[in-house]
């Protein structure tokens, strides 16, 4: 019924189940990517049921855009803005919410995405290509300092320095408008790497999360996730790199524990505050037989949570 899926969906089966989909309820599909989970949500609903959505690629929007499903609203928006889309559809609290987060199968096979070092492509790296700097126009200007910063924060990379210097020669000479220019560089300056990994690895990632926000757009989202959940709803976030993740399970842990009272303040265990949150069992990891099907799924982490109170 639903076309266009081009790629695995990482956790199918683990994520569908952990949102425990009720067939009347209202679900928000954060990132919908070629539709994988929406799929598997709209084949668990009544015609009572509906799904919202979103994604800020036009590709994946566009792929969205040709189901022909009344139970179905695709919106062109970021996750972040999950408060604004529900008010533009009328809708207050949901029953549940998936994010999956980073990078689609699709935009990395792509090569003019510029996401991927295995083609020799434009830099652009951009998740949504109507808006925004491109790779290759933002590693024009960017100062030195912030270059290194951003490759050692958002890449973990160690020869973070070393390799914003590479970067910042190199275009005094020509400009850096190719992949291909970018991992010749960064390969020269990392002087070892772990095995099986290409040594610029860690820089595109680095660049990636920075120019999209990712990071920035996924500590803004949760708390709204969290206001929007009716009680009993489930938050579903699968990561895929430790950045996102620490977010995720610090955001959901803080949200579990509740407010923090000093020891010394006299209160009745009843009069505890709670959390706005139940933590559903431990981190959820891809099988072996997933991975064997799709080694992307080596880092993949889901963690879920359900709302324990509404005010």
């Amino acid at each position: 019924m639903h076309e266009g899926l081009a790629h695995t969906t990482v956790l199918l089966n683990e994520a569908i189940a952990a949102l425990e989909i009720k067939p009347d309820g209202i679900y928000v599909d954060g990132t919908f990517g070629r539709g994988g989970h929406s799929a598997r949500i709209l084949e668990r609903l009544s015609p009572s049921g509906k799904l919202i959505a979103m994604d800020k690629d036009p590709a994946a929007v566009a792929a969205g855009k040709q189901w022909r499903d009344a139970r179905f609203r695709m919106v062109h928006r970021s996750f972040a803005q999950i408060a604004a889309v529900l008010c533009e559809q009328g809708v207050e609290q949901v029953d549940g919410i998936l994010l999956d987060l980073g990078v689609s199968s699709p935009q990395l096979d792509e090569a003019a995405r510029g996401f991927s070092f295995r083609f020799d492509a434009p830099l652009d790296m951009r998740m949504d290509v109507s808006s925004g700097m491109t790779a290759a126009q933002w590693l024009a200007t960017v100062e030195e300092g912030l270059l290194g910063e951003v490759i050692r924060d958002y890449g973990e990379e160690r020869f973070a320095k070393q390799i914003a210097r590479a970067i910042v020669a190199a275009r005094a000479i020509e400009p850096i408008r190719t992949t291909r220019q970018l991992v010749e560089l960064v390969s020269k300056a990392v002087r070892t790497r772990e095995a099986g990994q290409n040594p610029a690895t860690r820089t595109f990632q680095a660049i990636r999360i920075y120019l999209n926000q990712e990071l920035e757009e996924l500590a803004r989202v949760l708390p709204e996730c969290v206001t929007h959940l009716k009680s009993g709803g489930r938050l579903v976030v699968i990561s895929f790199h430790s950045l996102e993740d620490r977010i995720v399970k610090h955001y959901l842990r803080d949200m579990a524990e509740g407010d923090k009272l000093p020891r010394t303040v006299p209160i009745r265990a009843r009069e505890i505050p709670h959390g706005k949150l139940n933590l559903i069992g431990k981190a959820v990891r891809a099988s072996e037989a997933e991975l064997q099907a799709n080694p992307r799924a080596r880092s993949a982490v889901m963690r879920v949570a359900e709302r324990s109170d509404v005010a």
